[in-house]
């Protein structure tokens, strides 16, 4: 039997979330992905007033654990929901979806989500302040 691993926080980096994914000031922080034959992975991520990430699936689905702040969450097709401290949220297998903070608030979450085929997302376009702010583009 092998022992436990531990990653310590002092340990892990804080890195920019990548221009091709994210709109605004993004930050990564606690990467983790435990090992074969495991799935799981997660970051924890923090959004910046205004930031977001593209539109993306998931091949297994994803939970968010909202963490501090306030920010947004839009599954295609349905509208735009607050989240908020102790939220938790589920997006299913494969469903189009975005989050990040709000207009005004920064926001931070946990991400877990498992990988298939070594793959834990699918990220796609970015969204558009028209679909991130309906409300302030009329």
């Amino acid at each position: 039997m092998s022992d436990a691993r531990i990653d310590r926080l002092e340990d892990s980096s804080v890195v920019a979330g990548p221009e091709a994914y994210f709109t605004g000031r993004v930050r990564t922080e606690g990467r983790f992905a435990a090992p074969e034959p495991a799935r799981l992975r997660g970051v924890t991520v923090t959004f910046e007033p205004g930031a977001r990430t593209a539109w993306h699936t998931h091949p297994l689905g994803q939970t968010l654990i909202i963490t501090a702040g306030v920010g947004w969450i839009q599954v295609e097709g349905a509208s735009r929901k607050t989240v908020r401290v102790g939220d938790r949220i589920w997006f299913p297998p494969e469903v189009r979806h975005w989050h990040g903070a709000t207009a005004t608030s920064a926001m931070t979450h946990l991400a877990l989500q498992e990988a298939r085929d070594g793959s834990n997302v699918t990220w796609m376009e970015h969204v558009s302040d028209a679909e991130y702010d309906p409300t302030s583009h009329k």
